[in-house]
């Protein structure tokens, strides 16, 4: 019971503490709409099961034939971070009447699931939690369990992110400040890339 809360509690705070997925979905939810934004968040949804996944399945046989792995990962986040912080930081302004259809429903999932799947932080916190938290003596479905949990803790913050970003009155002021806007969020997406590419040369 210790280990279960253990995870609900590192999960959380994983979850609600600032990054780069708070940040695409903020941008995607103000510019372009509630409907974006939550599916952005279910991109991201699905980016954390692909951690969940290769860590229950494959991570001893992987760090095996490829022991560069979380590097790799590491450095294809931070290059993806700043390519989407440049893109960010350089928009062109999006007007209210069309910002809902700007971008199609594929493309936020596309968002928000590569934000994630290449972010090293979800990779160390789902990989931190199985080896250092979760007992090798817990059963597979409990582990299982645990991945589908993770899942939809990211799910349902950012939806909620998407809600209180895509609301009508402060998406409106924020779409009247969209160009000082992204660009603070385009420094912040390339400055987390810029810090991973650093650490990882480092």
């Amino acid at each position: 019971m210790t280990e279960f809360y253990a995870v609900i509690a590192i999960t959380i705070l994983a979850v609600i503490s600032p990054g780069a997925d708070f940040a695409i979905v903020t941008k995607n939810s103000y510019l372009y709409g509630r409907s974006v934004g939550v599916l952005t968040s279910i991109g991201i949804a699905l980016g954390v099961l692909v951690h969940v996944t290769y860590t229950l399945v494959a991570i001893a046989v992987v760090m095996k034939i490829a022991p560069n792995f979380l590097a790799w990962i590491k450095y294809l986040g931070a290059f993806y971070l700043i390519y989407i912080g440049y893109k960010t930081f350089v928009q062109t302004p999006v007007l209210e009447s069309t910002s809902s259809t700007a971008i199609g429903a594929w493309q936020a999932l596309r968002n928000g699931f590569f934000t994630n799947a290449l972010n090293p932080k979800t990779t160390l916190f789902v990989i931190s939690t199985y080896t250092q938290i979760v007992s090798a003596t817990t059963p597979k479905f409990v582990l299982i369990g645990y991945g589908l949990f993770m899942s939809l803790a990211h799910l349902l913050w950012f939806a909620l992110v998407a809600v209180l970003f895509s609301q009508q009155t402060l998406r409106a002021k924020m779409l009247s400040r969209q160009v000082m806007i992204n660009r603070v969020i385009g420094v912040i997406l390339a400055g987390l890339g810029m810090v991973l590419l650093f650490a990882n040369v480092g």
